[in-house]
């Protein structure tokens, strides 16, 4: 789907302020309420804008430790493999993968010996051969999105 100016200054203010109302994005980018919901209503219903809920930190929800933990499958079980991990509380993001592994998952603990304890839980499921586990040091960027849509915006307008 095409991304015009108008909808990347859209997807800025959404990043930027994403508690403000529809009418004052309208008003703050010069643009009708009703322009403004068509785009809004557009970019959902194309899959650019996937949700409007808040970010939170697991690290102030008693979650401090971050690794990403690489599981190799049996052959023919990465979809079982998969559903088990959604029941995983711990497991915030699982990707299919290629290289090293068939899945890469993001996993929040409150401390490494609860990571341990989460890993041995994936270990033991049906369909796991092994995992290989980096503990996370240190956030050096933080999942951000704002560059990507000011590089489209401006390609957007070339």
């Amino acid at each position: 789907m095409a991304v015009d100016e108008l909808d990347t200054r859209i997807l800025r203010l959404l990043l930027e302020q994403p508690r403000t109302s529809v009418r004052e994005y309208a008003r703050l980018l010069g643009v009708a309420r009703g322009t403004l919901q068509a785009r809004l209503d557009r970019l959902e219903r194309d899959g650019v804008i996937t949700g409007t809920a808040p970010s939170l930190s697991p690290a102030a929800l008693g979650h401090p430790v971050l690794a990403f933990v690489h599981i190799e499958v049996t052959q023919g079980h990465l979809d079982e493999v998969g559903e088990a991990l959604a029941a995983v509380p711990e497991i915030v993001e699982a990707f299919s993968i290629t290289g090293g592994g068939d899945l890469l998952t993001r996993v929040v603990a409150r401390d490494n010996a609860h990571l341990e304890d989460v890993v041995q839980k994936l270990i033991s499921l049906p369909g796991v051969v092994r995992t290989r586990s980096e503990v996370a040091l240190r956030e050096r960027v933080p999942h951000r999105l704002l560059p990507l849509v000011e590089s489209i915006g401006r390609t957007a307008r070339k």
